[in-house]
């Protein structure tokens, strides 16, 4: 990457109002931080073979020996519903403002369409829209809450 492309990266990433960018390459990671106060940026160039093995350390996960035979029937029991999923990371609402109501709430029946939850990314409001009908068995996720990318937000009873 030559210093022209770091140059229109960081205009790049000033004009999108981010405060924080991290790019990570074969052998340099950039990270470029943008002060809303003081609107300074500073580029901070690391060898990322350095940082190799702490991002090769598994995570362990501790779980009790009665919990996964207790798991497998509701899990069953989900796979006839459809999961409607995040298409955007960002902040997942339950209704358009604080003072409407919901847009929709377990046990509702709901048509293709209809809008099902707002997902704020970067100072815009995506209203999230069914793909499916049915019944909202389950929400998944709390209000007010990050959600990343094709992370269940609902279960649908399709019949």
């Amino acid at each position: 990457m030559d210093i022209k492309e770091i140059q229109n990266l960081i205009k790049f990433v000033a004009k999108s109002g981010a405060s924080e960018v991290k790019l990570e390459m074969d052998d340099i990671k950039i990270t470029i931080k943008t002060g809303s106060d003081s609107e300074t940026t500073a580029v901070h160039y690391a060898p990322v073979a350095a940082q190799m093995p702490q991002m090769a350390v598994p995570v362990a996960e501790a779980k009790p020996t009665a919990e996964p035979s207790a798991s497998v029937a509701p899990a069953a029991e989900d796979s006839k519903y459809i999961t409607i999923k995040s298409p955007i990371i960002g902040t997942f609402y339950r209704k358009p403002s604080p003072d409407k109501p919901l847009f929709v709430e377990v046990g509702q029946t709901i048509a293709e369409g209809d809008v099902l939850c707002i997902i704020e990314a970067m100072k815009l409001f995506n209203e999230i829209e069914s793909e499916v009908s049915g019944k909202i068995v389950k929400i998944l996720v709390d209000d007010s809450s990050p959600v990343e990318f094709d992370q269940p937000l609902f279960l649908v009873d399709p019949s």
